[in-house]
């Protein structure tokens, strides 16, 4: 969005926002500055100035110009900059605008006292702004266990994070992660089962270095996996040997003089 800069009492007159590609200025402090008198404009020293030479997105610059007594019709443009706006008869104020990174026209019109046409340029270094580097966050499924519990640890980091890890003594010390190659890693930690009841740190690792540690409580009272007892049979369930009679009484023996009977 193009943004024009005029004197008060004059008219706005649109102008073209050069945007062709430059070399970056070295030093941010040094103002840019040019002026370009051609056929038909006037004659005498016109320039534009910018306090800066580079600058990012939303930071505020200033502009001052060396126009004849007596011009008209003075704008300022660029692609590069939003809100441009008067502080005297020879200075301006802007913000630089969201645009891609790279160098970018500002251009200053109008005519001078004998009517013709006066221009200048300068230009402004937009840079981008650094990338926020990620910060590593730890979870655990739960902050309490008893012996043996596991407990499903999950780490948070940069993409390209090479390795992370949890250390406790609830856990009886390092737990080994697993990542997805996206930044995610993630395993299994398992309550210690000589732990006593307490409160634990576990700390947590991003690349080698500890980024946060988290409280992890213990429950060591009672037993840890108790066997539980064996359940009474229900009586509709009793199965009854197949030949036989369930009677509840046991089977008669074979008796020798049965034998002797039948001989």
């Amino acid at each position: 969005m193009r943004k024009a800069l005029t004197f008060s009492a004059i008219a706005l007159a649109s102008s073209m926002a050069l945007a062709a590609p430059a070399v970056a200025f070295a030093a941010d402090s040094t103002p840019t500055a040019s002026s370009s008198p051609a056929t038909g404009t006037v004659s005498a020293p016109v320039a534009l100035k910018v306090s800066v030479s580079s600058a990012k997105a939303g930071d505020s610059v200033q502009l001052s110009m060396e126009v004849p007594d007596g011009s008209t019709n003075l704008s300022i443009s660029s692609k590069a900059l939003n809100d441009v706006k008067m502080t005297d008869g020879r200075g301006a104020t802007a913000t630089v605008a969201e645009v891609p990174a790279g160098t970018y026209g500002i251009s200053l019109t109008g005519t001078g006292p004998d009517g013709k046409k006066l221009q200048a340029t300068a230009q402004l270094t937009v840079k981008a702004d650094a990338p926020k580097p990620t910060e590593s966050t730890v979870s655990l499924s739960k902050d309490n266990g008893k012996p043996g519990d596991k407990i499903q640890v999950t780490i948070k980091t940069a993409a390209n994070e090479k390795s992370a890890f949890v250390k406790s003594d609830a856990f009886g010390g390092q737990v080994s992660l697993k990542s997805n190659g996206k930044g995610v890693w993630t395993g299994t930690a398992v309550v210690a089962k000589d732990v006593k009841s307490g409160y634990y740190g576990v700390e947590a690792y991003a690349g080698g270095k500890k980024f946060d540690t988290v409280k992890f409580s213990t429950d060591a009272t009672g037993p840890v996996n108790p066997t539980p007892k064996p359940k009474p049979v229900d009586p509709s369930h009793h199965k009854t040997p197949k030949g036989s009679v369930n009677t509840g009484q046991a089977p008669l023996g074979w008796v020798p003089s049965d034998a002797a009977n039948h001989g």
